[in-house]
């Protein structure tokens, strides 16, 4: 089974074959990307630095589109959600709802969380179990501090 960057590579060859010049114009823009990630951290890719680096490049088009809705922009706004859902089919399907619920109950009791300053040790648990980079922390940092007083 290829990696999730061979197989990235794979359809930019596919996406030119096509002559789909969106398709491999945004392809193209996160293998450069992620090979300057691997660069700048002097680190092998591999389906670690692959899902960080699409997981950031996800949440700035999310961003961007945000700011085109609130400019007027729908034909950018379009062209952020196509890139978004490209990207998307490239990282794992994360952790969420009753599972993430149970995760953040088991990290809360592990570190001994006892009001919202405790924060940072709830999220440290949590970034240290297995599934850390199946994990939206920006949702889990939200229901952290509904538990906490």
């Amino acid at each position: 089974m290829p990696t999730i960057y061979e197989q990235l590579r794979a359809d930019v060859v596919i996406s030119m074959k096509a002559r789909d010049s969106a398709t491999t114009v945004s392809l193209r823009t996160a293998d450069a990307t992620i090979q300057r990630a691997s660069m700048d951290q002097s680190k092998p890719i591999d389906d670690a630095l692959v899902v960080a680096t699409l997981r950031k490049a996800v949440k700035n088009l999310s961003d961007a589109k945000a700011e085109f809705e609130k400019g007027g922009r729908a034909d950018l706004v379009l062209a952020n959600e196509v890139e978004i859902r490209l990207l998307e089919k490239y990282l794992p399907k994360g952790v969420d709802g009753a599972r993430l619920e149970a995760m953040i109950a088991e990290a809360i009791r592990e570190s001994g969380a006892q009001s919202r300053k405790d924060m940072g040790k709830v999220m440290g648990v949590l970034k240290r179990t297995p599934d850390a980079a199946l994990i939206d922390f920006a949702a889990a940092s939200k229901l952290i501090q509904a538990k906490l007083p």
